[in-house]
């Protein structure tokens, strides 16, 4: 069954990318399309609260999901802005600094200090990220600085960060609540805090994405769809303690990025961002192993 959830969150979530990708280029702020996302997960997870044993939820697990509420919103809102500045191609092989936030946030609060492997991994990660960016024929042009400069792929830095702490508290959540009350409660909590992000960050914007987006709910439902089971995939796979596994295989969803990018949105240079996903999933493995 493990692999059937990775499996279906690898597709669902590169399902997800693609359509919020596009919709980013009709016009929509990438705010208000995470706010229609958590509208659909919200409307799916709604009828499902008469499943739920509410009063057996603990403090400790209405404040866990809360706080992974709160980090992955923020977490999708930096996703989807960096979807609609960078490349599908690029914004694929990123998924390796993952492992990378967890080593760091490892490292501060747990205290946990990296093998001399761990630190290898990373800098062969980085090391993949030189071939992300094309050559500019001048020599006094850093590829790597070049690509951490680039507003699509800080948002990306932020976005995996954010998801990063927000695990922490998800999984604490699972094992408090299961998988369905979080995925409820999740989806209900995130909603909220998108409206108020919304009203403090898109003043003004609101009403002209509301009437952009008229012609676009056949995708947004898809978009909402595709997140729930995604979702739910990842807090069964967080329940059954596969995160090392899961990890592991969800650096393949670097590759089928990359191809969705050519094919879907035509983009250019495909062998070299292979290449660079070849060795940032190498040094992936070696954090992993480590």
């Amino acid at each position: 069954m493990e692999f059937i959830y990775i499996f279906g969150r690898l597709i669902f979530s590169l399902g997800a990318n693609i359509y919020q990708k596009k919709l980013s280029h009709q016009g929509l702020h990438p705010f208000f399309i995470v706010a229609t996302t958590y509208f659909v997960l919200s409307l799916l997870a709604a009828p499902l609260l008469g499943v739920v044993e509410i009063s057996q939820l603990s403090h400790a697990f209405w404040l866990d999901a809360f706080l992974a509420s709160l980090f992955d919103v923020g977490g999708w809102m930096f996703l989807v802005m960096s979807l609609s500045k960078t490349e599908l191609s690029v914004f694929g092989p990123l998924n390796a600094y993952k492992v990378v936030a967890s080593m760091l946030l490892a490292i501060v609060f747990l205290n946990e200090i990296p093998s001399l492997q761990g630190f290898i991994g990373v800098l062969v990660i980085i090391a993949g990220s030189y071939f992300l960016t094309p050559s500019t024929g001048d020599l006094q042009t850093n590829r790597i600085l070049s690509l951490l400069k680039d507003k699509g792929v800080q948002a990306r830095f932020l976005s995996i960060l954010l998801f990063a702490i927000g695990t922490i508290f998800l999984k604490k959540s699972v094992i408090l609540g299961g998988a369905l009350a979080t995925m409820v409660f999740w989806s209900l909590m995130g909603f909220l805090l998108v409206l108020l992000s919304n009203q403090l960050f898109l003043t003004g914007g609101m009403k002209s994405n509301l009437q952009a987006s008229n012609k676009h709910l056949p995708t947004i439902i898809a978009i909402g769809a595709m997140v729930f089971v995604m979702q739910y995939f990842t807090l069964l796979l967080l329940a059954n303690m596969m995160v090392a596994y899961a990890l592991a295989l969800f650096q393949l969803g670097m590759v089928l990025q990359v191809f969705a990018g050519y094919k879907v949105f035509n983009e250019k240079h495909i062998t070299r961002k292979l290449l660079a996903c070849s060795v940032m999933m190498a040094g992936s493995i070696l954090v992993l192993m480590a």
